[in-house]
This record gives C-alpha cells, sequence and structure tokens, in this order.
C-alpha cells in the first residue's frame, strides 16, 4: 500500500517538487503573477504521496503519524491560499524520507548468492549405470557419485573411494578435509580431488544449506525496520498541534495564526536530524574503509557489550604458511627437509603442499624435479626426487605404504596436532626425514583489537567452526578468553541468540558464508569485506573493507558521537520549533516566514550533521605488530 509513497519519494520526483518550489518562490520575491502557481506541482509530487500514507496509517493501522500533520499543515494552508507554506513542508518532509531510505535499505542480493551454491544437477548412480539428474529430484538412499571439482548436491554418508572436501561453506575449515568411507557430507561443500560415491541421507529442506538458507531468510525476517523518532513522537505531536491552533484562533479569532500553528509545527527539521546525522557518519566510515548499510546499526553498534570474533579470516589472515620444518635425523637440517619436501610437492594441486613449495621459493631453497608423482586423495603424495623416494603425507598413509614411522616424529606430529597445526610427514627412502608444520597467521591487529575492547569493559568470545585445540590456540595467542568450537553455522547463530537472551548487546565480527546467520542473528553484523565472502558481507550491517578487526574500537566511537550528534540535532529542532510556535501565536510570524523558519531550523541541523563526516577520531588504540603463528582452519 505504500508503494505509492515510495515511488513518489525518490530522488527524481523530490528533485522535480524542490524546482517547482524554487519557480514559486521566484515569483512571489519578483512579484510575477503565474496562470498556476509552481507550489501546486511541488504539493503533487511530494504532498499527495504524505497524504495517502496518513490516511493508510490512520485507517488501516490506527497509527497517527507525521504524515497526518503535515497533510493537515498542507490542507490549512492551502485553504488560506498559503501555497508556498504548503508546499515547502512537503518538500522538506520528502527530503527526509529519501535520507532514511538510504541509510537503513539492507541489500539481499547475498542470499540468493546462498542459493546459488546449491548445486542444479546430480550424478546419480543405479544398477543401470550413471546419469545426471535434477539435484531436486534425489530421494534419500539414492547412491551419487561426485568428481573432483563438483559441489555435493545433498547430505549424505562416503559409501565408496577417499576424497578431499572443501568445507568452507559450513565449517569455515580453511583446509580441505579428509573424507574416506563412512563419514559424513554436506549439501554445497566442494570436492577437491578424488571421486566418491555418496549415499544420500537428507533431500531438499533438510538438507543442511537449504536449512541455513531457510535460517537466514527468517533472521532477515526478524530485522524490524529502524523506527522513525518522529512517528514515535507523532502520538502526542498532532494532538497538541491541533489544541495549539484551535486555542490560537479562539483567543485571536485569527486564522492565519492558528495555520501558521500548524506550518511550524510540523517536525521538518525533527525529520532530518536522525538521517542527515547517519549519513554524515556513513560518510565518515566508508573514508575509513568501513561500510555502514544500516542506521539503526551503527547507533547500536555504541551499545555493544560483547564482540563475538570467528576465527580464519578474521582474527587470523586466512593464508597457510609454513611455521615449522622440524628434521628427525640427525645429520638433516630444516633447510635439507623444506628442500626435499617442496621438490616433491612441486605438481602437488593440494594447499598444503602449495604452501610448502610458497615458503621454498621465499627462502631461496633449491628444488629438484620431482618424477614418477602420484597424489593419494586424503592421504598424501609420493614421488622420485634426485636418487630418493620420498613420500609426503599422514602417518598412517607411511604405514599403509610399509613404511615405519618412528616414536620422535610420531612425537613431533602430535605436538603440532596440538598446537591446531597441520603437519606433514616427510619421507626419503623409508626413513622419517622430518615433518612440516604448517598454520594460519594471526593479523597483526588481532591482540591489539581485543586488549582495547578489554579496556573498554567489552567481552570478547571466539566462534568457530573449527577444532578445539585449534580454536584454543589462536585464542592464546590473541587473548581472548573463551572459546566455542566445532560449531556448525545454525549452532553459531544459536550461541549469538543465547547471548541476547542473557541480555548482552552482540556483535558479531566473521568473514565466511558459514557466518552469514550468525551475522544475521546478532545486533550488529560485522564482515571482513576483502577477503570475506559475498554473502557475508550481504547479510552483515557493516563491512570492513581494508579487514583490519582494529576498525571496531573505531566503530564504538564513531557511534557514540552519532548518537550525540542526533540527540543534538532533536533538541535542537525541538527548541526551534518551540520559539517558533510562541511567535505564530503572538503573530510575528505568518505561514510564509513561518515555513522559512523550518528552512532554518533544517539547515542547522544538516549543518551540525555534516561536522561528523570531517571529524578526526583518535585511532591511537590500534598498532601494528609482527605476524603471530596461529592454526589452520576456522
Amino acid at each position: 500500500m505504500e508503494a505509492l509513497f515510495r515511488l513518489c519519494t525518490r530522488p527524481a520526483m523530490t528533485v522535480a517538487g524542490g524546482v517547482l518550489l524554487a519557480a514559486s518562490l521566484a515569483a512571489m520575491l519578483a512579484g510575477w503573477s503565474w496562470p498556476l502557481d509552481p507550489a501546486w506541482g511541488t504539493v503533487a509530487v511530494c504532498g499527495f504521496p504524505l497524504v495517502y500514507l496518513a490516511v493508510v496509517r490512520l485507517v488501516r493501522d490506527r497509527q497517527i503519524s507525521s504524515a497526518l500533520l503535515i497533510s493537515v499543515a498542507m490542507a490549512a494552508s492551502i485553504a488560506i491560499g498559503e501555497l508556498f507554506a504548503a508546499g515547502e513542508v512537503a518538500f522538506i518532509m520528502a527530503i527526509g524520507e529519501w535520507l532514511e531510505d538510504r541509510t537503513v535499505e539492507r541489500a539481499q542480493k547475498g542470499l540468493r548468492r546462498l542459493f546459488d551454491l546449491v548445486p542444479a544437477t546430480a550424478r546419480r548412480v543405479t544398477d543401470g549405470g550413471e546419469s545426471v539428474v535434477a539435484a531436486d529430484t534425489l530421494k534419500v538412499g539414492d547412491t551419487v557419485r561426485l568428481l573432483p571439482g563438483e559441489a555435493v548436491p545433498a547430505d549424505g554418508v562416503i559409501v565408496s573411494g577417499m576424497t578431499s572436501l572443501d568445507q568452507s561453506v559450513m565449517t569455515g575449515e580453511s583446509l580441505p578435509v579428509d573424507k574416506s568411507v563412512g563419514d559424513e557430507v554436506f549439501c554445497g561443500t566442494v570436492n577437491r580431488f578424488g571421486t566418491v560415491d555418496i549415499r544420500v541421507t537428507k533431500t531438499g529442506d533438510d538438507a543442511s544449506l537449504r536449512k541455513l538458507i531457510r535460517l537466514v531468510e527468517e533472521a532477515q525476517e526478524r530485522q524490524a525496520p529502524m523506527q522513525r523518532i518522529v512517528d514515535r513522537w507523532a502520538q502526542w505531536l498532532v494532538p497538541a498541534a491541533m489544541v495549539i491552533a484551535v486555542v490560537a484562533y479562539l483567543v485571536t479569532s485569527d486564522i492565519v495564526r492558528a495555520v501558521t500553528v500548524l506550518v511550524v509545527f510540523c517536525p521538518c527539521a525533527l525529520v532530518l536530524a536522525t538521517p542527515t546525522s547517519i549519513m554524515a557518519a556513513v560518510g565518515q566510515a566508508a573514508k575509513n574503509g568501513v561500510i555502514v548499510k544500516s542506521g539503526e546499526a551503527l547507533e547500536r553498534m555504541g551499545q555493544v557489550d560483547l564482540v563475538a570474533f570467528d576465527k580464519t579470516g578474521t582474527l587470523t589472515s586466512g593464508l597457510l604458511a609454513v611455521s615449522d620444518v622440524f628434521p628427525c635425523l640427525p645429520d638433516w637440517t630444516e633447510r635439507d627437509v623444506l628442500a626435499l619436501a617442496a621438490s616433491a610437492e612441486a605438481r602437488s594441486e593440494h594447499p598444503l603442499g602449495q604452501a610448502i613449495v610458497a615458503c621454498a621459493r621465499l627462502r631461496g631453497v633449491t628444488m629438484e624435479t620431482v618424477s614418477d608423482f602420484v597424489m593419494e586423495p586424503g592421504r598424501g603424495i609420493r614421488g622420485r626426487v634426485g636418487d630418493r623416494a620420498v613420500l609426503c603425507g599422514t602417518a598412517a598413509f607411511a604405514e599403509q605404504c610399509g613404511m615405519m614411522v618412528p616414536d620422535v616424529a610420531v612425537a613431533a606430529l602430535e605436538r603440532f596436532r596440538r598446537q591446531g597445526k597441520a603437519a606433514v610427514l616427510v619421507m626419503a627412502d623409508g626413513r622419517a626425514a622430518g615433518v612440516v608444520a604448517l598454520s594460519d597467521t594471526v593479523r597483526p591487529q588481532a591482540r591489539q583489537v581485543v586488549e582495547a575492547l578489554r579496556r573498554d569493559g567489552i567481552e570478547t568470545v571466539l566462534l568457530t567452526g573449527d577444532h578445539a585445540q585449534t580454536a584454543e590456540y589462536v585464542a592464546r595467542q590473541v587473548g581472548v578468553d573463551t572459546v566455542y568450537a566445532e560449531l556448525l553455522p545454525e549452532r553459531k547463530a544459536a550461541q549469538v541468540d543465547r547471548f541476547r537472551q542473557d541480555g548482552r548487546v552482540v556483535c558479531m565480527v566473521g568473514d565466511g558464508v558459514n557466518d552469514a546467520l550468525a551475522l544475521e542473528t546478532a545486533d550488529v553484523g560485522v564482515a571482513m569485506g576483502t577477503m570475506g565472502s559475498d554473502l557475508a558481507v550481504e547479510a552483515a550491517d557493516i563491512a570492513l573493507m581494508g579487514d583490519d578487526p582494529g576498525r571496531i574500537a573505531y566503530l564504538k566511537r564513531l557511534s557514540r558521537a552519532t548518537v550525540s550528534s542526533i540527540r543534538f540535532n532533536i533538541t535542537l529542532s525541538m527548541a526551534i520549533n518551540a520559539v517558533a510556535i510562541v511567535l505564530s501565536v503572538m503573530g510575528v510570524l505568518g505561514p510564509i516566514s513561518g515555513a522559512l523558519v523550518h528552512n532554518v531550523g533544517s539547515v542547522l541541523v544538516v549543518l551540525n550533521a555534516a561536522l561528523l563526516y570531517d571529524r578526526r577520531f583518535d585511532d591511537g588504540e590500534q598498532a601494528a605488530g609482527e605476524a603471530l603463528p596461529a592454526a589452520g582452519g576456522r
């Protein structure tokens, strides 16, 4: 029902109303006579939608709104021939509506991207062979074949084959997860290497990714739009205006004074108080690499008392790097182990192998050519480097190949595992040459922002889909006290919701698709914009385009300044209205001069709000430091 109103308050219509109003003012000042006053155009373009909205809200919603007060003032002004005054109040209200729409509109493209993650087709295997079918026709119990590079079409269990799956869409883990017979797989995850057959266990809306989509939709529906303060106050503004106008007429017998009271009572400056401050703050944030999509979220940011961080891509960089090289043979050095491992992994497509090769190149290590290269998905690689037979992978892989893994190598693998690192065993001619450990790296600003938030009395927690040991290792590095690990998307969101039910105002900071639901559920969702997935950025209220978590402290300061500016603007607009009402009752102001007072008040409010844009905020709490080793995974 309000579609017509939204259409007529679009920028082009508002500009057209302003041009017509300016023409009416010019004619009035120059003493020209128009066959039809251009202000009629402003009333039609900007005023009629307000009248329509006022009637709809009054009849359908039983609600007294600011639009009703504006409509009464316009009607009264037109009744006594003051068209300019009628057009002026309608134009100012249209500007306020447009500014507010800009601050509260939320993007919906992210949910469509989540739908795109669901495969459209699947390879169903039957006694008659293999056939490609629509994914939504799969039934529980069907067998599906998954080739390298394909997405899982439905939740299921592997019944044949071994592979590595990219599960970041669901768990956030940065490393592919090795899967074999009996392991569970999730819809939307991507097969990286081997071919496997899967028995379908969940389809349609019961599948994990479909469930995530439904939960995100429900979370978005729970996000109520920001209620305009002028509408909350309209419940008493309208009756007060009518009473004062009637009393002024009864006392003075001057209908012009009564109409002037209605005109100056219109909350034009009040309408602009919030959106102009929000717009200035949004511009200020954009200059500092922060995209704010919701004025309501910016206001709530100042009330946050708990910040929940995702791990990979948020507190950590999300990029794997070699953290340790441990020689297992007395006559071998770290450089020898790295050279052999990098040479063997040179043809590997696995992220661990690629990270080892990148480290060797960075350190200037000479690599030899690998021959007889064989990759075993989920286990490791084999090949020949020079005259050595080399194996890189898991201890179980080495043992399956008939090699004995000594205690010193087993101890090193266990030590790195406890630290939450991914470890690759390097075997040379059947002997354990060494172990290469890889991990993510903690962002330089992570510890500083956690400490800054703690000084501000804000609690920090870590919510991650990664293993507990990995999460606890990162938490110790950055100073986060509380860790919730091995959380699927709905459990992350449920934990955020529990915090809120306990009376906490929660800010969730994340970067992955698996964080989208938690970002929607939190009071304020903040996404890492550069590294983060498109869905996370769309689901969040705020995006950090520089991927700097230190911006969280800046956002707190900006939020508080914005709220202060809004409160000052509201006070200023109400004070101007109060003075104008008194002058109107006294006969000092007429409808036109009263309308111009509105312009003065509106200009003062806009100018004060604009000060936020160029204000400097002390950002000294942020400090850059050396990257710290962290665990792989999320």
